[in-house]
């Protein structure tokens, strides 16, 4: 479970193996012939063929403009199905048009079989590039791209001035170090990148990955003012690192309705995450706008300290 927590691995959110409901690929061209289930798998009445009749490169064609989550399902409807969901004209779809650029930053090789091995193999373990300082993984239901940019890729004011910050390493990070607060009363972390590292078409929002020292303190008030800033779309937030201890989490919730603050919410593998902003990504891929993220707390003359940044996580919004 380290080395998962260290690679940054995050159990699935839904079952690939079931059929809840029919692929989005029955709407795709198949028509009255995937009406009945029963009839995809064993023909229409009459004897007529059914789909598993066509060849397999038209199937795999037709799931290929579904997404990720539906291609896993459609493989429980029949063996034509699993074969044609295991073919690399499938998963190649569903993989960044710009992956062999990707993979050439990648700081180690990424080994692989088949599109599909790939796929999965960016969803569950992300890759490092930029000497270490970045991640990219896949987004596992739509193959959207996500981006974890860690605390050295960061621009955060005085961090390398050791009587405010230090750098040190933690087990639970997926980086060589993370950023720790020592004592500031200006807090000011920017990240920027450029948005043709994004998935085109999508909503992404930005999410500052964190943890508090048991002496943490100054961070419960003032609130810290985020935002996300892409073009002329602008997101902000009102956010709270430090909620009250002796709250639970129904309380904090109930707190972030009362107060319009958002507050973090634990991740499970040693860290909590809080959302900055969101932005949508319009451009195609390839087209450079530049992602400006920040976190500010500069107005209350508030000393703070216990702050450890491991990084901010760009990925899509469900």
């Amino acid at each position: 479970m380290v080395a998962m927590r260290r690679y940054g691995y995050r159990p699935s959110t839904f079952p690939f193996r079931s059929i809840e409901k029919e692929p989005l690929l029955f709407s795709l061209g198949f028509g009255k012939m995937a009406e009945e289930s029963e009839s995809v798998r064993v023909g229409m009445a009459g004897g007529e063929p059914g789909i598993e009749a066509l060849p397999e490169a038209c199937i795999a064609n037709a799931i290929s403009l579904t997404s990720p989550r539906d291609a896993c399902r459609s493989s429980a409807v029949s063996a034509a199905f699993r074969s044609a969901v295991a073919s690399d004209t499938v998963w190649d779809r569903f993989l960044p048009s710009d992956l062999k650029s990707i993979l050439a930053r990648a700081d180690h090789p990424v080994d692989f079989s088949s599109k599909r091995e790939l796929f999965f193999r960016l969803c569950d373990r992300p890759i490092f590039f930029d000497g270490g300082k970045m991640t990219l993984s896949l987004d596992r239901s739509s193959g959207a791209k996500c981006y974890m940019l860690s605390a050295r890729e960061l621009v955060i004011t005085w961090a390398d001035t050791n009587v405010y910050w230090r750098w040190v390493p933690d087990p639970d990070s997926r980086f060589s170090e993370v950023a720790e607060l020592l004592d500031v009363c200006w807090l000011e972390i920017h990240g920027h990148f450029n948005s043709k590292m994004l998935s085109s078409k999508t909503k992404y929002a930005a999410h500052l990955i964190f943890k508090l020292s048991d002496s943490a303190v100054g961070l419960d008030y003032p609130p810290q003012e985020a935002s996300v800033k892409l073009g002329t779309q602008s997101s902000t937030n009102l956010v709270c690192l430090q909620p009250n201890k002796n709250q639970d989490t129904d309380e904090e919730d109930t707190d972030e309705e009362a107060t319009g603050h958002v507050v973090p919410q634990s991740r499970g593998d040693g860290w909590m995450e809080i959302e900055l902003g969101e932005l949508y990504n319009n451009g195609e891929e390839g087209e450079d706008n530049e992602v400006d993220i920040s976190l500010l707390e500069v107005k209350g003359g508030h000393w703070k300290d216990g702050l450890i940044i491991e990084g901010i996580e760009i990925r899509p919004k469900i």
